[in-house]
């Protein structure tokens, strides 16, 4: 357990740090990465297969995300540094939520109960190198009522997310995840843009349309390759012997 929750804090730190340093648009862009590194660890690692149509899904979908980040890109060297290691320890964590339920047995719940503990604790230790803890607006800060209430919201919406990313990666896997962190990358800027009147260019929304295909492509995909691989129903005869339809 110790190895996920490791991974977790490092999840947590490297991608906070990378949002800091990088721009949204350079975030978004080498968070790209993710998916083609876990099949690269699954393949390499863990003897998983992947086909050749589901790795060419990804094309679209990081040409969309380049397109829809294009307007936003800035790169510096600890911002790639941080985006790259928080990519790997990402990937490496995504995988080991689903490798552990199975390895275990345990379904989202249990393993998320064991888990999150320990990460908190090990967190404890990381805080006083990024947070003052004294300071103004510090841990231990004389904080207002209203922005206590906004922190508990805020951890009750990360232990949901959490929740949700081993639920998705307990019942599917750490790919199917990835992809559907993608959609909602797209609806976030639909959203912004029907709800609140952002402004969005032509590009971005030939990348929505980009990201979107891939994310459809690689459910059809997915569909007919799990259709494929399950078996086939059995019936059973007049004389009481089973067989396949």
């Amino acid at each position: 357990m110790l190895p996920l929750a490791l991974s977790f804090c490092g999840f947590v730190v490297f991608t906070n740090l990378s949002l800091e340093s990088n721009t949204v648009g350079t975030y978004q862009i080498i968070k790209t990465l993710t998916t083609p590194c876990i099949i690269a660890i699954q393949t390499y690692f863990y003897g998983r297969k992947f086909s050749f149509n589901v790795k060419l899904t990804l094309i679209p979908i990081t040409l969309g995300v380049f397109l829809n980040s294009v307007y936003d890109i800035k790169f510096n060297f600890i911002g790639i540094v941080y985006a790259s290691v928080g990519v790997l320890i990402t990937s490496l964590y995504q995988v080991w939520v689903g490798e552990k339920q199975s390895e275990l047995q345990v379904n989202s719940m249990q393993l998320l109960y064991y888990q999150a503990p320990l990460s908190a604790f090990l967190l404890l230790f990381v805080i006083p190198f990024f947070e003052p803890l004294d300071a103004f607006h510090g841990v231990f800060f004389n904080w207002p009522y209203e922005a206590l209430a906004a922190v508990t919201a805020s951890a009750c919406v990360a232990f949901s997310v959490n929740l949700s990313i081993f639920w998705i990666i307990g019942n599917t896997s750490p790919v199917t995840y990835n992809m559907i962190g993608h959609l909602k990358f797209c609806m976030t800027l639909l959203g912004g843009y029907l709800l609140f009147h952002d402004p969005i260019q032509a590009l971005q929304l030939m990348g929505i349309l980009c990201t979107v295909a891939g994310v459809v492509a690689y459910t059809h995909i997915k569909r007919e390759e799990m259709r494929r691989s399950s078996p086939l129903p059995t019936s059973v005869s007049s004389s009481g012997s089973y067989s396949k339809s």
